[in-house]
């Protein structure tokens, strides 16, 4: 009598993971257990203090943090500033301010202590410069190994919507990655809004932010709008579209880091249309 055996499936046929997206546990277990890594594959995982990262973070879990850092900016289309760093700052970008801010934050989240700088406001004109400079700020926390992410306020506003967020995630799913996440950059506060924000997008504004504040969780901000409505101008104010309350709520635990300067994105010579 022959017995026939069936080809063995894969591991990823199986839906396993890789080995070397194995957990720490894992991969202590393995270690406890007399497991050559080396021979199995998995890389040489570097001592804590290297790489700017510190014992609770290891390395995969620092590759995690940077994909999923880098998954965001494409859902923000914002990849063209995955290339920036502090270094490719001019000095109206307060690069040594965005880089303080960034070691208080690591620092706090090394100790499991509250920043004592929780946020950071960034206003300018438009083509300045801002968006540049908190995505560097972005870049750089990521690689330090904080759970970094960037969303422009009307897109979450939309995710936040029935069947709206990007992969087929649920709504409550959107707001808890959010609000949960080390570092969160929302950039454009209140952009494409001239007018009173509805009550949908200041109850969704105003829980984003209080639940980081609470939480003791950073969040940077960039806007093209002043605190309060220009006198000179009439343009509005965040006060204006989401409320004195909100204001309140952000002020008092922010720092206000201007960007000044001419508009970046503006031809030499004028487009004759």
């Amino acid at each position: 009598m022959s017995l026939t055996l069936e080809a063995p499936v894969s591991a990823p046929e199986r839906g396993m993971n890789r080995l070397d997206s194995l957990s720490d546990h894992l991969l202590s277990v393995l270690r406890r257990n007399g497991a050559d890594l080396a021979r199995l594959d998995v890389p040489a995982q570097p001592a804590p203090g290297e790489d700017g990262l510190w014992e609770d973070v290891a390395v995969p879990q620092a590759r995690a943090k940077r994909n999923a850092w880098r998954n965001s900016v494409i859902d923000a289309a914002q990849e063209d500033y995955l290339r920036f760093r502090f270094a490719d700052l001019a000095p109206n970008q307060k690069p040594k301010t965005l880089r303080n801010w960034l070691d208080s934050l690591v620092e706090a989240k090394k100790s499991g202590a509250r920043p004592d700088t929780l946020n950071m406001i960034v206003p300018g004109n438009i083509g300045t410069g801002k968006t540049a400079a908190v995505m560097a700020l972005g870049n750089e926390a990521a690689e330090r190994g904080l759970w970094t992410l960037v969303v422009k306020h009307a897109t979450y506003l939309t995710w936040r919507r029935p069947d709206s967020a990007p992969r087929n995630m649920k709504a409550w799913e959107i707001r808890k990655m959010f609000v949960e996440c080390d570092l969160l950059i929302l950039d454009e506060l209140c952009g494409e809004m001239d007018v009173t924000a509805t009550e949908f997008a200041r109850r969704e504004t105003i829980d984003l932010i209080d639940a980081r504040i609470s939480s003791g969780r950073p969040t940077a901000y960039t806007t093209n709008l002043g605190s309060r409505r220009n006198p000179t101008t009439g343009a509005m104010g965040v006060v204006d579209i989401l409320g004195e309350r909100l204001l309140s709520r952000l002020e008092s635990s922010a720092h206000l880091v201007k960007v000044l300067g001419p508009d970046r994105r503006k031809p030499v010579q004028p487009l004759d249309w």
